[in-house]
């Protein structure tokens, strides 16, 4: 008997009698290419005129679906389902073999399905010698989470953290961790949305929304459960500290201190000052008057040293945030009476 189509091949072997059928499971990921396993358990050569293999689709309830088959004399091209054209293969010499694997290429999601091997030998009367249903789950890595943190300052009594991992499948487990202690935070703190995107991949965002404490510190996890993988990212909402590009804004609360140093160095210097001008005086009284043309070096060195005086009294001024030196600064009258010395 000849078949030319098929769909008289599908009537035909859908009424024979059911056999032993194998169970498998295969995992491939998005993108790669996979081998559905579908091996004659003894081994024996096969004549590929004496066979018809045959590769649909196996779910329960839904019309079965053709993957790919190999027909003695026929050609399958125009009769595989469209989302397999040019990506499901049969190896002919393997065949002979008796190894009727498929090889599929480009793993999409929409491939996670049940996959049906059927061998039928014509020689035997069409009996099906190799009954095979292999499960394929197909995976695909999520992106590492990013984790947006509170930023600035608030009123608000709650902080709000977002995490966001993309083209991941299957569906995502998103949890959030207390680093302190390692522990799970409550599932209530935070809202989840999953969707599937443009590639068939699952996007997730998820926000937690916590109490404000003085300092945070939460990690935020994507379980991908048919990889075994966990991917962790860690926020940290500490108290905020203000600063500048080039280092840390003085603190309000340092300002008084600062301001009486200054004043307790003023006052130190009022009476070095004070000393040196009574000390002046006592001696211009009680010694005989000086000719400045005899001792010039003399004058000039007692000049130089006021004058040092009010350089730092003015350095400190200008620290204390007065940097004017003029007629209404208190360090002129060292200036002015300088000289006289």
């Amino acid at each position: 008997m000849r078949l030319t189509s098929a769909g008289m091949f599908l009537l035909l072997f859908s009424a024979l009698q059911a056999t032993d059928v194998q169970e498998k499971e295969v995992r491939a990921l998005v993108g790669s290419d996979v081998e559905l396993s579908c091996i004659f358990p003894e081994r024996h050569s096969f004549d590929l005129n004496d066979l018809y293999v045959y590769w649909q689709t196996s779910v329960v309830g839904t019309p079965k679906t053709v993957v790919t088959y190999y027909l003695s004399g026929n050609s399958s091209a125009g009769h595989e389902d469209n989302r397999y054209r040019d990506r499901a293969r049969l190896s002919l010499e393997s065949m002979k073999r008796g190894d009727f694997s498929l090889h599929l290429h480009n793993i999409t999601p929409q491939d996670e399905q049940r996959f049906n091997c059927l061998v039928f030998r014509k020689s035997l009367e069409l009996e099906k010698i190799l009954d095979v249903v292999v499960t394929l789950h197909v995976a695909a890595n999520y992106s590492m989470p990013v984790v947006r943190a509170p930023s600035g300052p608030s009123e608000n009594e709650e902080l709000t953290f977002t995490c966001t991992s993309v083209n991941g499948y299957p569906r995502p487990n998103v949890y959030w961790i207390n680093r302190t202690d390692n522990s799970l935070l409550n599932e209530t703190l935070q809202n989840n949305t999953v969707s599937l995107n443009a590639q068939g991949l699952y996007d997730v965002v998820s926000v937690l929304t916590i109490r404000r404490t003085p300092s945070v510190n939460v990690g935020c996890c994507i379980e991908n459960v048919l990889l075994h993988q966990n991917l962790t990212t860690i926020s940290t909402q500490a108290e905020t500290v203000t600063g500048t590009e080039y280092g840390i804004t003085e603190s309000q609360a340092d300002a008084p201190k600062k301001q009486g140093a200054v004043l307790s160095a003023l006052i130190v210097l009022g009476v070095v000052v004070a000393v040196a001008v009574a000390t002046g005086w006592v001696c211009r009284s009680r010694c005989p008057p000086r000719d400045p043309h005899r001792y010039p070096l003399k004058v000039l060195q007692d000049v130089a040293f006021l004058q040092s005086v009010a350089l730092i009294a003015f350095t400190l001024t200008s620290s204390s945030g007065s940097p004017t030196l003029g007629r209404g600064s208190w360090a002129w009258p060292l200036m002015s009476w300088a000289p006289y010395f």
